[in-house]
C-alpha cells in the first residue's frame, strides 16, 4: 500500500511536472522578480550598479542591431509584393489617419483624466527638492523648438541611407525603403533576385532574434533592477498618486479605447493580448519598444496580417503611434499646471491637444523622447521647465508602462489596417490562438 501511495505521488508529481513548462514568457517573469530583488539589495551600491548598467545596455544593443536589418528587408519585401504605388499610397494614408486618430484620443483622455482627479493639487513642488539632472532634455527640447516643419520634413529624405542607419534614424530608414522596393517592383523580374535576398536576410535576422530572445530573462533582470538600485522606492512615495493616475489611465485606454476598435474589426483584444503576452512583459521591464519589435513583426504575420502590411505598419508606428507617450504627456503637462497652482481655460487646454500632436511626432526617435516632448510643450503653458525635475526620477517607471501601450497600440493597428484592406486572415489567426492556449494547457 505504501509503495502504490509512493508510485501515485511519483507518477503526480511528474505528471504537473510535465503541465506546466518554464517557458520563455515565465523565465522574463522569473527575470523581472529577481530584478526587483537585485535592485533593493543593491541600492546605491555603485559596482553593482555599473554591471547591471552594462549588462542592460548590451542586451538593448543586441537588439537594436537586428531592428533596422530587419525594417530594411520586411519593409523592402513588403512594398515590392504589393507592386502598386497607388496601393502603397492608400495603405499609408489609413496608417497614418488611424495613428493620428488613436494619439488624439490619447491626448484628451489624459487631458480629461487629469482634470477630474487632479493628481497635482496634492504636490507641493516648492517643499520638494530634486537632484535630477534635465540638461541634456532641456538643450534636446530647445533645439527641437527651434525646428521648423520644413527642416523635419526634410529630415524624412535620407542623404546618407548608411549614416541614417548607423545612428539608427527610423523615419528616413523608412522612406528609402519604400521607394527601393517600389523601384525594385517596377523592374519586374529582374528585382526578383533582390526580393529574395532580402527575404533571405529577413529569415536570417528573425533567427538570430530567437537567440537573442534567450538571453532576454538575463536583460530585464539586469534593466529593472538598475532602475530600483538607481532610484530605489522612496522616488514612488511622494509622487504615487500621479502614477497609479497614469497608470490606471492607460490600462482603461487598452482595455475599452482598444477594446471597442478591436470590436469593430471583429476580433478581440484578448486573444491579441495573449499572442503578445511574453512581448509586454519584456517591453514592461526594458521599458524598450524596440526589444520587442522583431517578435511582434513575426508573430503578427502568424496571427494572420499579411506581412507587407505588418513590415508597413509597425516601423512606421514606432515613429507615429505611441498612444502610451501621448496619454503620459498630457496628464504629466496638467499635473504640473496643478502643482504650481496655475489653472488652464479650455481654450489653452485645446492648444496643449494640438501642440503635443505635433511634438511627438517631430521629436519621435529621440532617446528620452516622451520627456523631451514634455520639456517642449509644459513651456507653452507657463509651467517652469524645472517643474519636471520634480517627475524625472520616476519617469523611467512611468516609461515602462507607456512603453507596453505603445506596443499594445501598434500590435492592434496592424490588425485593423490588415482589416481595412481584407488582408487579415481570421481563420489563421483563431488556428494560432488554438495553438498557443493548447501550448499553455499541454
Amino acid at each position: 500500500m505504501l509503495l502504490y501511495n509512493r508510485c501515485n505521488y511519483i507518477k503526480g508529481w511528474a505528471m504537473m511536472k510535465k503541465k506546466f513548462k518554464f517557458t520563455l514568457g515565465w523565465q522574463i517573469v522569473a527575470g523581472l522578480i529577481l530584478g526587483i530583488i537585485l535592485g533593493l539589495v543593491c541600492y546605491h551600491n555603485k559596482p553593482a550598479i555599473t554591471a547591471m548598467q552594462s549588462i542592460g545596455t548590451m542586451f538593448i544593443g543586441l537588439i537594436q542591431m537586428i531592428v533596422l536589418p530587419i525594417v530594411v528587408s520586411c519593409l523592402t519585401v513588403g512594398i515590392a509584393s504589393m507592386g502598386d504605388i497607388k496601393k502603397v499610397g492608400r495603405i499609408g494614408g489609413k496608417t497614418l489617419l488611424y495613428f493620428e486618430i488613436m494619439t488624439t484620443i490619447a491626448i484628451i483622455l489624459g487631458l480629461v483624466v487629469a482634470n477630474i482627479f487632479h493628481p497635482g493639487t496634492f504636490i507641493d513642488v516648492h517643499q520638494m527638492h530634486s537632484s535630477m539632472d534635465i540638461s541634456s532634455y532641456v538643450s534636446t527640447a530647445k533645439h527641437s523648438q527651434n525646428e521648423s516643419l520644413w527642416s523635419t520634413l526634410i529630415a524624412l529624405i535620407p542623404t546618407n541611407i548608411f549614416g541614417s542607419i548607423s545612428k539608427g534614424d527610423m523615419m528616413p530608414v523608412i522612406v528609402f525603403s519604400v521607394f527601393f522596393g517600389l523601384g525594385t517592383a517596377a523592374i519586374g523580374e529582374k528585382g526578383q533576385i533582390i526580393v529574395d535576398f532580402l527575404d533571405s536576410v529577413s529569415q536570417v535576422m528573425f533567427k538570430i532574434t530567437n537567440w537573442v530572445m534567450h538571453l532576454a530573462p538575463i536583460g530585464v533582470c539586469a534593466l529593472i533592477g538598475l532602475t530600483l538600485a538607481e532610484l530605489g522606492v522612496k522616488v514612488l512615495l511622494p509622487l504615487s498618486y500621479f502614477v497609479i493616475t497614469v497608470y490606471a489611465t492607460m490600462i482603461f485606454f487598452v482595455f475599452v479605447v482598444m477594446g471597442i476598435v478591436a470590436k469593430l474589426c471583429h476580433f478581440s483584444l484578448f486573444n491579441l493580448l495573449l499572442v503578445m503576452k511574453n512581448e509586454i512583459v519584456l517591453s514592461f521591464s526594458t521599458a524598450s519598444s524596440e526589444a520587442v519589435m522583431p517578435k511582434m513583426m513575426e508573430k503578427m504575420d502568424k496571427f494572420g496580417v499579411n506581412p507587407s502590411i505588418v513590415s508597413f505598419v509597425i516601423p512606421t508606428g514606432y515613429t507615429f503611434n505611441l498612444d502610451g507617450s501621448a496619454i503620459y504627456q498630457s496628464i504629466a503637462a496638467i499635473f504640473l499646471a496643478q502643482a504650481y497652482g496655475i489653472h488652464l481655460s479650455i481654450g489653452q487646454q485645446i492648444t496643449l491637444v494640438v501642440v503635443l500632436m505635433i511634438t511627438s511626432k517631430g521629436m519621435a526617435g529621440v532617446p528620452g523622447a516622451s520627456f523631451v516632448v514634455l520639456l517642449a510643450t509644459v513651456s507653452t503653458i507657463g509651467v517652469p521647465m524645472a517643474g519636471l525635475t520634480f517627475i524625472a526620477g520616476i519617469d523611467r517607471f512611468v516609461d515602462m508602462a507607456r512603453t507596453v501601450v505603445n506596443v499594445v497600440g501598434n500590435s492592434l493597428a496592424t490588425v485593423v489596417i490588415g482589416t481595412s484592406e481584407h488582408e487579415f486572415n481570421h481563420d489563421k489567426a483563431a488556428a494560432y490562438v488554438k495553438e498557443l492556449k493548447s501550448k499553455k494547457t499541454a
